[in-house]
C-alpha cells in the first residue's frame, strides 16, 4: 500500500529528530562520495530489486531534487505565497534516463547546488525562514520546513544507498 502524503512527511521528518538540518545537508555530499568511491558503473547501476532504484538512479534523483528545491526556495523568496509545482519522481527517472547517468557528474551537480543553497541559507533573515509557498500536493511549506524535509530526504536516501552497498559487499 502506498503511503499518504502525511505519512511521507512524517517519515521524512522522522529522520531529522535530534539533528540539525543544515549540518545534515552540509555533510551529505561527502557521505555520498564516500559511499560510491571505488565502485564500478555496473555496481552503481544494479537495482536491488526490479521496482527499486539503483545507486545511480538515487544520485541522479538527489541532484534533480536539489535543483527543484533550489527553484522552490528562490520562488518563495521572490514571491512569498507562490504556488510550488509537484513532480512525479518516477517519471523523471524514466524520462531523464537516470539509469545511464554518470555517478560522478550527478555527485558534482548535487554538491554545487547544495553548496549554493547552504550559502543562500546563511543570508536569510528570521522572517525569510518563515516565508512559504503552496506546494501542489503538500500545501503550505515554509523555507524552514523545506530545509528540514531536504535533510530528512538526504538521510532517507543515504540509508537506502548504505543498504544497497552493504548487500553487494555481503
Amino acid at each position: 500500500m502506498a503511503e499518504t502524503i502525511e505519512q511521507y512527511i512524517q517519515r521524512i521528518l522522522g529522520h531529522t529528530q535530534g539533528k540539525v538540518p543544515l549540518e545534515v545537508q552540509a555533510a551529505t555530499p561527502k557521505k555520498l562520495a564516500q559511499l560510491v568511491e571505488g565502485r564500478s558503473a555496473s555496481e552503481l547501476k544494479k537495482r536491488p530489486a526490479p521496482e527499486k532504484w539503483s545507486v545511480i538512479e538515487i544520485l541522479a534523483h538527489l541532484a534533480d531534487a536539489e535543483l527543484a528545491g533550489s527553484w522552490r526556495i528562490r520562488s518563495i523568496l521572490g514571491a512569498p505565497g507562490t504556488p510550488l509545482q509537484a513532480y512525479d519522481q518516477n517519471a523523471w527517472v524514466a524520462a531523464m534516463n537516470y539509469q545511464n547517468r554518470d555517478a560522478r557528474q550527478c555527485l558534482e551537480m548535487f554538491r554545487v547546488l547544495r553548496e549554493s543553497n547552504l550559502a543562500l541559507f546563511q543570508t536569510l533573515t528570521p522572517e525569510q525562514w518563515k516565508q512559504y509557498g503552496i506546494h501542489a500536493e503538500r500545501g503550505q511549506e515554509s523555507i524552514e520546513h523545506i530545509v528540514r524535509m531536504f535533510a530528512g530526504h538526504d538521510l532517507n536516501h543515504l540509508q537506502q544507498i548504505e543498504r544497497i552497498v552493504a548487500e553487494k559487499a555481503a
